[in-house]
């Protein structure tokens, strides 16, 4: 059978991988062709599109790079026809994804929705345009399937695809302070900025201007897969920061604490046991926008599956030195500390055990060959 696979980002393109070699499993004749990155090719998909190319953050960027947008709308089109897929596949992304999508169901094709779009959180609306589009949706988040029963849509949960990556995480070596240069004493807080540009710009100065006032602490910063790490330092400046490349989940597994900016890497932080602060700053319009449309009590997953604010948010003016700060020294020990540790394990118990890959796969393979 043939696959086609639409991921937009470096999250997207990591559970494509996981899913493209779960269905290879079941289906070893598949073929693959895929919008995403080295990871999904790494496992047999001939990519039509690299997500770098693609990646756009923030309302102005949006309207900035409309004509790009609609030329790759168009190039996706005609691909997927071309490739003639068995099933198409959307990997979250769901800006590009929901625009897709009804064009692919209209086409004929089989259409299905892995790691859904997060309609909860803000547009419900576009419910009804996922119940048109997708025959077959697949949510990761423990609320999700009463939010669609409520309405009249069933989604099967798959589990976090997080799990499944963080199956294979091994423990740093017993050298890996040395080889990178660090003290083998000293604490480490770790800093994940993001991958995108735009974040990194707003984010990057907050995290780096808290650094002299824990000279206790080494700060050791995640640097994005791809990302030319002399881009940062015009945001770290004169702060002591080490600069880490594709080690993320070794880092984080060395530090006692973390900055981390909002977004998946929340969640995997989590569940690595670390404490955090979260971290936000985005375009003041972007913001706006946003704040007219997200109705959240938090941003961060891991506050809104355990529904309270367990891990502190720092967002737009709030994200400054004294409550970065402030929000640090909480989590570094004492009571802070040891009730978020709690909260994590309450976090793993609501989001379950790994298999999301394995379980989507054996549904898109049973109602493909049907």
């Amino acid at each position: 059978m043939r696959y086609y696979l639409i991921a937009g980002e470096a999250s997207g393109d990591l559970h494509g991988s996981f899913l493209i070699k779960a269905i290879n499993e079941l289906d070893p004749k598949a073929e693959f062709r895929a919008w995403g990155g080295g990871l999904m090719q790494a496992q047999g998909a001939s990519l039509a599109m690299h997500y770098k190319s693609i990646a756009i953050m923030g309302f102005v960027d949006v309207l900035k790079s409309l004509p790009r947008i609609f030329k790759n709308l168009a190039f996706c089109k005609k691909d997927i026809t071309a490739f003639n897929p068995h099933a198409v596949i959307f990997i979250d992304f769901s800006g590009f994804n929901l625009r897709i999508a009804p064009w692919a169901k209209e086409s004929g094709y089989t259409t299905h929705y892995y790691i859904a779009p997060q309609v909860w959180a803000s547009r419900s609306r576009r419910v009804q345009k996922i119940k048109a589009a997708i025959d077959h949706l697949y949510v990761t988040l423990p609320f999700e399937p009463d939010f669609y029963k409520a309405h009249s849509y069933p989604a099967h949960f798959v589990g976090h695809p997080l799990l499944d990556a963080m199956e294979f995480i091994e423990k740093p070596p017993s050298n890996w302070r040395v080889k990178h240069g660090l003290d083998p004493v000293k604490p480490i807080i770790a800093l994940l900025p993001g991958s995108r540009k735009q974040e990194i710009k707003a984010i990057l100065p907050e995290m780096a201007a808290v650094c002299h006032s824990f000279k206790e602490h080494q700060f050791v910063m995640a640097a994005a897969p791809g990302m030319d790490t002399d881009f940062y330092d015009a945001f770290i400046g004169a702060a002591p920061i080490k600069k880490i490349t594709d080690e993320t989940y070794a880092l984080l597994q060395e530090s006692s604490a973390a900055l981390v900016a909002s977004g998946t890497a929340t969640l995997e932080t989590a569940l690595l046991g670390i404490p955090q602060v979260v971290c936000y700053k985005t375009q003041w319009l972007t913001y706006w926008i946003a704040k007219q449309i997200i109705k959240l009590p938090y941003i961060s997953l891991v506050n809104l599956i355990l529904d309270k604010e367990a891990v502190a948010e720092l967002i737009q003016k709030d994200l400054n030195t004294q409550a970065l700060k402030n929000a640090l020294t909480a989590i570094l020990s004492g009571p802070k500390r040891a009730q978020l540790l709690e909260d994590y394990r309450l976090l793993k118990e609501k989001i379950g055990a790994a298999g999301a890959s394995k379980k989507t796969a054996a549904f898109i393979v049973k109602n493909t060959l049907e």
